[in-house]
């Protein structure tokens, strides 16, 4: 294996836009072989100017995104009596809220009824049965392209901590505090740590591994330049930084700001 080379972009809009022009292409590609597109998903700040370009495009040439299917990384969850259950949808810090909001709506804004995307192509691992999501995911032929995103201070990846192993798949894990202080900066509204829920749902290391036929890490900003910094440097999955996968992935890019790479 050897290091991926970045892209770099003069800011993350500029990023966003070629990159959503790209990931069209291919949808619009797979539309017209007639096969399903798998599109993997995170929550948060550093895929936004992907998903915004994309409605942006999206409105302006419409086209059918009915056989797209949005495969989300991993969700927040509640402990109760019965066990583990997805938090709330209307929480702010819902990752099915993220998904509705500011994936689904942005993305079919646009578009008319029968080309949307519908809720029910929209998945998550379920926290009854996590092991489930990959053997779903390959039954399905795989994910096309997975857009992947790093912590700004820990490399976690989807929920995986640091020292994750290499060949974990989609499960629960408790929540490392690193996470969940990243997490406060991209749901501004929890007001302290306290409020940041310790258990999510998540794919494996494994899991974006095996399962991906494509996959490109977002990095911008210059709270990400000790990312950008790890990203770059791997040749291999390094525990210590679990977004480093990337450079074990089949076509594995990384996409970067001039901000974040420090140029």
């Amino acid at each position: 294996m050897s290091r991926i080379v970045p892209k770099i972009f003069p800011d993350a809009e500029t990023l966003g836009v070629s990159f959503a022009t790209r990931l069209l292409a291919q949808i619009d590609a797979a539309r017209m072989a007639g096969q399903r597109f798998l599109l993997g998903c995170p929550g948060g700040r550093s895929p936004r100017p992907v998903y915004l370009a994309m409605g942006r495009l999206l409105a302006e040439k419409p086209r059918s995104l009915a056989h797209v299917t949005i495969v989300m990384m991993d969700d927040y969850l509640d402990k109760t009596e019965q066990g583990f259950a997805h938090v709330s949808i209307e929480s702010h810090f819902s990752c099915r809220r993220f998904a509705r909001d500011e994936i689904i709506a942005v993305l079919n804004a646009g578009l008319a009824q029968a080309d949307r995307i519908p809720w029910d192509q929209v998945w998550f691992p379920d926290p009854g049965k996590p092991e489930a999501y990959d053997a779903r995911i390959e039954s399905a032929g795989g994910i096309d392209v997975f857009i992947l995103a790093s912590g700004a201070s820990d490399g976690h990846i989807a929920f995986n901590p640091a020292g994750s192993a290499r060949d974990s798949g989609s499960r629960i894990v408790p929540l490392a505090e690193e996470t969940r202080v990243d997490n406060m900066k991209t749901f501004p509204d929890f007001r302290s740590l306290d409020e940041v829920p310790s258990f999510g749902v998540t794919v494996g290391i494994d899991t974006i591994f095996k399962h991906s036929r494509a996959a490109v890490m977002i990095v911008w900003g210059q709270g990400k330049r000790q990312a950008f910094s790890r990203l770059a440097a791997a040749q291999g999955y390094e525990s210590d930084w679990p977004a480093t996968i990337v450079a074990e992935c089949r076509h594995g890019e990384i996409l970067a700001d001039e901000e974040a790479a420090g140029t």
